[in-house]
Formats: C-alpha cells, structure tokens, sequence
C-alpha cells in the first residue's frame, strides 16, 4: 500500500454527507477502531462468541442494533464498543462515518471510524467476544487475499467479499466496510477484479 494518510482520511470523512441507514432494515451501528503501532495504521476486530443470537464466530467491528435509548447511531456504537470490549467513549476520537451496509441479514450498518489508544487495557465481555484481533491495514491491501463468492441465507443469494489470512477470514458486511475505508484513501485491492460488487 501506499503511505497511509490520515489527513486525506480525516478530510474524506467530513467531506461524506450525513449516512442515511437502508430504509427496511434494522439500523445498527459499529465502530471501526482506528490505531497507530509503529507507525502503522492497524484496524481492531472482534471474533464472536458461538453463543450470541447473530453471526456467530465471525470476525466483526464492534457494535450492534440501535437501542430506543440511543440517540443516533453513533451513540449506539460506542455504547455497543463499551460493553462489547471495555473501550470507554471518552478515548475514542471518531472522524466520521462511512456510508451505509445493507445485509442479506437484515440490517442496515452505520460504521464509524475512529481513532483508538494504543495500547489500552481492553475487557472482552466473555459472553460475546472469543477474541480481540489487531491487524495491520496494509494486510487488507494485498489483492491476493480476497476473493468473492455467492452466499445464500434464506433462499437468497448475494454476492460477498472475503479476505484471508491462513485461518482468519473477514467477509460479508465487515470486509465491505473495509473495502470503504481502503477507498477513502485511494487504495481498493479490487480495483483490477472487474467482477468484484463489494463496494455496491
């Protein structure tokens, strides 16, 4: 990848108008923790538990489903962050938002990207996080580690992203909201692939 610019990232953001969530769906938001470890941009995940109702095991950003007391999307993702991972709102720097994921699932995701310490003593909730996962954003930048495939929930089909990593895999909503954000700063390791709608 080329040098990662936060500023154009920062500018790019602001510049994206006010995210309207997909009208039918659940509205969720998720935040996309941003951090720098020497120098380099990395991106946090989570791996779910087996034992919550949705998307069970995936690799996912923290957040879920607007609450009737969240305000607005934002509030509903760094609500969900907290209890999900124990990163308090007060640490968080968001730079904005991204535009919205519609799911075959279901749900309309808000993501907003937003700065994180480095390092910060996370607490995983046991209940809905196996892990936590701190991957450099160069890695999403290589071509050859995704690929697109046909999925099927409930008698319909969509066509989905995936990126590897010998046995992680980031796929479906997730690897579509990073696919968004390697766009902002000029870098989609699609481009070349004719045949890849990630980004529809």
């Amino acid at each position: 990848m080329g040098r990662f610019s936060l500023s154009l990232l920062k500018a790019r953001l602001s510049a994206e108008s006010a995210p309207t969530p997909p009208l039918n769906a659940v509205p969720a938001g998720v935040l996309v923790p941003l951090f720098f470890k020497d120098a380099e941009p990395h991106l946090l995940f989570t791996q779910r538990t087996l034992t919550v109702k949705d998307h069970r095991g995936q690799i996912a950003f923290p957040g879920g489903v607007k609450d009737s007391s969240d305000p607005d999307l934002l509030a509903t993702a760094l609500r969900e962050t907290q209890e999900e991972i124990g990163l308090s709102p007060q640490a968080v720097e968001v730079l904005g938002a991204l535009e919205p994921v519609a799911t075959i699932t279901g749900y309309g995701i808000t993501a907003y990207v937003a700065l994180v310490p480095f390092p910060y003593d996370y607490q995983p909730n046991p209940r809905e996080v196996r892990r936590l996962l701190f991957l450099p954003v160069a890695g999403f930048c290589a071509p050859d580690r995704w690929s697109t495939g046909d999925y099927t929930y409930k008698g319909q089909t969509t066509r989905v992203c995936y990126w590897r990593q010998n046995k992680t895999v980031v796929w479906g909503a997730t690897a579509r909201i990073v696919l968004h954000l390697l766009a902002l700063v000029g870098e989609n390791p699609l481009a070349a692939d004719r045949h890849a709608t990630c980004l529809d």
